[in-house]
């Protein structure tokens, strides 16, 4: 997958990559970040990631079954924001595609990362043979999220209550999918 620049805000640059076995250690930080600023965006807390040791990371950004795919947003160079991508290893669920972890740091917010992190997933799910529904959930509330998400074609389809334990109560998250067209059959009348 091809690596994605445009100018952003105050002259800034930022690429959306695919994370290797390198990003590692920084994968880990931005995302225990993540954990700490979002923490009701999230299913695990900082304090359980943290105690991940830095295999477990690398095995998410590297996974040897493929089932698992990492993309990193970057601004001048430092990585700010990320979005992984989950493949089903069923037999009967091999169609479906899910995202998770995704986070922009709150200070490069606003430049257009989250849009390209998205956009480079789903351009990694339509190659993948078979896949026809992609899905994730955000939690309740997170408008500027739900927003991102349904102008790239992502449409509600149910809202879990109590879906998290929070500090102050529960938060139910909103379940969100869309449509992967199939493929063109290669050779086919037009």
């Amino acid at each position: 997958m091809a690596e994605t620049s445009a100018v952003v805000p105050k002259a800034q640059h930022f690429r959306i990559a695919r994370l290797g076995a390198a990003d590692a250690p920084s994968y880990r930080a931005l995302m225990l970040h993540a954990y700490a600023v979002a923490a009701d965006a999230f299913t695990s807390t900082a304090q359980e990631r943290a105690a991940e040791p830095l295999s477990w990371w690398l095995a998410r950004i590297a996974d040897p079954r493929g089932l698992s795919h990492v993309f990193g947003a970057f601004l001048d160079e430092q990585l700010v924001g990320t979005v992984t991508v989950e493949f089903a290893a069923k037999p009967k669920t091999r169609h479906k595609a899910h995202l998770i972890g995704m986070f922009v740091a709150p200070a490069a917010r606003g430049c257009g990362l989250g849009r390209g992190l998205l956009q480079a997933a789903l351009g990694l799910i339509a190659e993948r043979p078979g896949i026809r529904v992609v899905t994730l959930t955000v939690t309740e509330g997170n408008e500027h999220a739900i927003a991102l998400y349904e102008s790239l074609g992502f449409k509600r389809f149910g809202v879990e209550p109590l879906a998290i334990a929070v500090q102050d109560g529960f938060k139910a998250k909103v379940h969100m999918w869309r449509e992967i067209p199939p493929a063109p059959a290669l050779g086919g009348a037009a």
